[in-house]
């Protein structure tokens, strides 16, 4: 039985890995987020009917196909469809486990099913403290985990029922099972607090990085303090902007820290992290990480989440630009486009140019790079455009846009002149 159902989980591993991600592409080309709740919803109860079918439980075909979806590139786009469903569906949850306890049998024998929840949770503590601490965490670190950890889970209610309808154990026995679990989960406040009371946090060695949460509130977040974000974020201090910083590289955070700088651990594109960083009273969410990866798909969960927010990002080049169209970012830039015209300018006066022909050669390419994108967009395609450059042999754009900067230039020069003939 356990390798029949090991290879129903095989099984549907590999239909989401080689049906369900290619199908999450289709639709995401197509951009309607109703279609991510709809394939959402179809690849739960289909994982949950073959389960059934294979009479295993549903319970652990929809837990299968929640890691499925997880594993998408698409996952930050489903996370943002299904938000607003989340806290009915936890709500719905605990009225279910409520519902579940049988209040006879924890009165019947309250001392045992009191020892039983305790011991329960005192077990678990030692065996999670215990391999958190084979690990090479710290026991302050690996105790406050284990008390975390340490309660029932609800797939014991699934469980205790279907040994109960196989007869493996007594009804009674699967009420109090049931009602010792429960009581377990209705201990985890009591722990998070004991635990934090412990201050189960970051040690002086950095083995834990410490998450958002009790960050200050910032008019900005900075997420991804590299080369990029650390020059952003000196810019925002320059004007006395408070800024929290968010990185999801140990090494990154350890070195901030070298230098006085407090940054925060966590994936600035999740939106839970954000709102623990304060994004809901953010007025600036500026991304300064190097992950080509990330497209419209990814970003239009942080646009939708938090409108009063304006979102800025960094990109690789040209192609991820194209990429993230459609996000409702306020603003994007390429990573080298300033720093290449700044050295292509240093070339120019390194050549002797004159400076008034390097500011309009300067202007001329910023206007052709413009059209050539506002081109690539609108068509869809990375090689639209291609006139829109300067090219060997002179450009007949390029060369336009320099005469008409010429004569703008000369008639300036000719009307301050002629202004301070009349002043004279």
């Amino acid at each position: 039985m356990a390798l029949y159902t090991v290879a129903a989980i095989v099984a549907l591993v590999l239909v989401g890995r080689f049906l369900v991600n290619p199908l999450l592409r289709l639709v995401g080309r197509y951009g309607e987020r109703e279609l991510f709740v709809v394939v959402g919803l179809l690849v739960v109860l289909a994982s949950a009917a073959f389960m059934h079918s294979l009479h295993l439980s549903t319970a652990l075909g929809a837990f299968v196909a929640g890691v499925m979806l997880a594993d998408s590139p698409y996952r930050h786009e489903i996370e943002a469809d299904v938000e607003p469903f989340r806290l009915v569906l936890l709500g719905l949850f605990f009225l279910a486990v409520g519902m579940v306890l049988d209040v006879g049998a924890v009165m019947e024998r309250p001392l045992l099913v009191v020892a039983l929840a305790a011991g329960l949770v005192a077990t678990k503590t030692v065996v999670l403290a215990s391999i958190v601490r084979a690990f090479g965490r710290p026991w302050k670190v690996a105790f406050g985990l284990g008390l975390l950890l340490s309660q029932g889970g609800e797939f014991g209610f699934l469980l205790f029922t279907q040994a109960s309808e196989a007869l493996l154990i007594a009804p009674q026995a699967a009420s109090l099972f049931s009602a010792v679990v429960t009581l377990s989960m209705m201990s985890t406040p009591f722990l998070m607090l004991f635990a934090r009371n412990l201050e189960f946090s970051p040690d002086s060695d950095g083995t834990y990085l410490e998450g958002p949460e009790g960050a200050p509130r910032g008019a900005a977040i900075v997420i991804g303090y590299g080369r990029f974000g650390q020059i952003v974020a000196q810019m925002l201090h320059a004007v006395d902007c408070s800024v929290t910083l968010i990185d999801k590289k140990p090494s990154q955070i350890e070195l901030s820290e070298r230098f006085d700088t407090k940054v925060y651990f966590g994936d600035g594109l999740r939106l839970d992290l954000l709102r623990r960083a304060g994004a809901d009273e953010a007025k600036l969410i500026v991304y300064c990480i190097d992950d080509r990866s990330v497209d419209a798909t990814a970003l239009r969960p942080v646009v939708d989440a938090f409108p009063h927010a304006k979102v800025l990002t960094r990109v690789f080049d040209r192609r991820q630009l194209l990429a993230i169209d459609g996000a409702g970012a306020s603003g994007a830039v390429r990573e080298v486009f300033e720093s290449s015209i700044a050295l292509g300018l240093m070339a120019l006066h390194q050549l002797e140019i004159d400076g008034r022909e390097i500011e309009d050669v300067e202007a001329a390419l910023r206007h052709l790079d413009a059209a050539r994108l506002g081109a690539q967009i609108s068509e869809g395609d990375i090689a639209a455009g291609m006139d829109h450059r300067f090219q060997p042999g002179g450009s007949r754009e390029g060369t336009s846009i320099l005469e008409k900067l010429r004569e703008k230039r000369l008639a300036a020069k000719v009307a301050r002149e002629e202004a301070g003939g009349e002043a004279a």
